[in-house]
Order: structure tokens, then sequence, then C-alpha cells
């Protein structure tokens, strides 16, 4: 059997104010497709090389016009997908709530209506029962939320063959290369802080981010591997104090901080994680929190990029 085909999505939300005050109604919005005649959540294949959120903001921005703030992934849905030959495989969706930030749905081939809708009346429109069990798990958790994105520094030689001060290892050609990668990926959020380990690495991995957004990194010695030791519960609430609602930090640290890091989050917030933590260079943890709280805890890969092969004359 081929390999599951990959696409994803949002549940594309906005908040309007009522006339008998309160709290502001939340709509979400469906969009029809003629092509299936259903009434679902916009989705798509992601492209060669694509990560999911990229694929995720330029598929809602191609089926509905509407520009977005990246929020809290919500989960996945698998299902048999049958092409024109009457072959089937796997496709997996993966969705995250996105805040609608301006624009206008137009009518295109692919989707002929857009409808704003409050979530019950979302609820009863939707044809698929999949779309239902995302809108749910939408429904189950807090619309705002804070973001911290914690990232592990990229590649940056062999320590072993650094012969200076290991604050000074710099990232190589291939870290150099994520760390460019990481912009396409952390800029799709609302990215309004950045704070760094106090090693040249981590800085290093998160610097063309922060020229890309007009931000200045903070070096913070606690993210280190150094620093973290003996601080542990200072470094748990520096990350549970960055950023601020409906925007996001993002945190660089290195590998020997995050396992425990996250470990002593989510023990404290009764969050699950998986038995096994994935925190490869490059790649981000998409930590949301409901005030100081950890609500949900999302492992991003690190950013697909060109094998050096491609490029004989860059040295290694």
């Amino acid at each position: 059997m081929n390999g599951a085909i990959r696409a994803a999505g949002g549940v594309l939300w906005r908040s309007i104010s009522t006339d008998r005050g309160g709290e502001p109604l939340v709509e979400v919005a469906l969009i029809h497709r003629p092509r299936y005649d259903d009434w679902s959540l916009p989705k798509g294949k992601l492209a060669p090389g694509e990560s999911e959120i990229e694929g995720a903001v330029r598929e809602v921005w191609e089926e509905t016009g509407f520009r977005v703030r990246m929020g809290r992934p919500i989960g996945e849905i698998r299902y048999m997908k049958r092409n024109s030959w009457g072959e089937e495989r796997p496709k997996v969706v993966r969705y995250w709530a996105m805040h609608a930030d301006g624009g206008q749905f137009l009518p295109n081939n692919e989707v002929d209506e857009l409808r704003w809708l409050p979530l019950n009346e979302a609820r009863e429109l939707l044809t698929h029962p999949r779309d239902r069990e995302i809108l749910e798990k939408f429904v189950r958790g807090p619309a705002l939320l804070r973001t911290v994105l914690l990232v592990r520094h990229a590649t940056a030689g062999n320590r072993a063959e650094w012969t200076g001060d290991d604050h000074l290892r710099p990232l190589d050609e291939r870290g150099r290369r994520q760390a460019e990668g990481l912009v396409r990926v952390l800029a799709r959020f609302e990215v309004r802080e950045i704070v760094s380990a106090d090693f040249v690495r981590c800085v290093e991995s998160v610097e063309p981010l922060a020229d890309a957004i007009g931000l200045t990194i903070k070096q913070e010695p606690l993210l280190s591997e150094l620093g973290y030791p003996g601080h542990e519960d200072a470094a748990v609430e520096l990350i549970r104090g960055l950023g601020a609602t409906d925007s996001s930090a993002v945190a660089c640290t290195q590998g020997d901080v995050i396992p425990d890091l996250l470990k002593r989050l989510a023990r404290t917030d009764h969050v699950d994680l998986p038995e096994s933590l994935a925190y490869k260079k490059a790649s981000t943890w998409v930590l949301s929190f409901d005030g100081e709280r950890l609500f949900a805890a999302h492992h991003i890969p690190p950013p697909r990029i060109e094998d050096s092969a491609a490029h004989p004359s860059r040295s290694a």
C-alpha cells in the first residue's frame, strides 16, 4: 500500500459582540464544496516538502480568503481515501485552531460558499462525523490561549571536536539552514517575544526569526544545560510567564533541558505526554497555556531542508 496522504487544515474562528453584552459569541467558518456537495472544515493536501503548519495556513487562506493567527493543535483524523481508479490510501489530516485576522471570502471552483456560524449551528451543518469530532475538540478548550514555542537549537557540529569554550560553538552549515527553515514554521504564530539560552548555537537558531519579525533576543541562562540544573522551578516559572493571551513567545533551549522541563509542566498540570518524547535538533514543542496552566503540548519535527549533497560547492 502507498504511504498515507498528508493533509492539514483548521478550525477558523472569530468572536463577535452580542446585543445583550456579556461574553462575545464564538463563530466558526464552514465551507461548501460543490464537487462533494458537503459542508466541511477547510483543509487540503500538503505540497511536497511542506510542513503541517505551512500547509494548514495555506489551505485555509486558499479556501476561505482569511489570514490567521495560529492557535493550539486540535488533533488529527484518519480515514481511507479512494481515487478515481478505485485504489484506497489512508489519509491523515491534522487540524489547528486559527483565529481569523482579516480577509474576505471569494467563491472559487473548489469552494462556492462560506458561512460563519455559532458552534451549535456549525455542529448541525457539518456533513461528516469526523469534522464534528474535530469541532468538539475545539469546543472543549479555551478559544484564546497563550503559546510558548519551545525550540531545541539546530545542529552545531560535534561537541567532542570543538576545542574552544562550548558557549561559543556556532551552528554548522546544516544548522544555519535549519534556522532559516524554522522561520517558515514559527512565523506562522503571532510571536512577540524571543528568549534563548546564553549559548551561541541557541541564539543563532532563532536569529533569522528575530530578524524577520523585528524582535530582539533576550538571553536567559536558566534555559541552558548549565543554568537549568538546580534551578528547575525557576525555569518552569519562566516558561509559564512568557508571552500573552492570543500571542506566542519562542524559547530556544538545549536537549538536556527539554525532557525534564516538559515532564515537570505536564505532571503539575495533568497533561498527557507521549511515553517517548521527541526533541530532535531544530524541532519545536508547541505549549498551549490557559493562564499559567499548561493545557496541551504538541511536537513539530525539524523543518525539512535541502540535502547538502544537492550543493556540492558548500563545505560540510
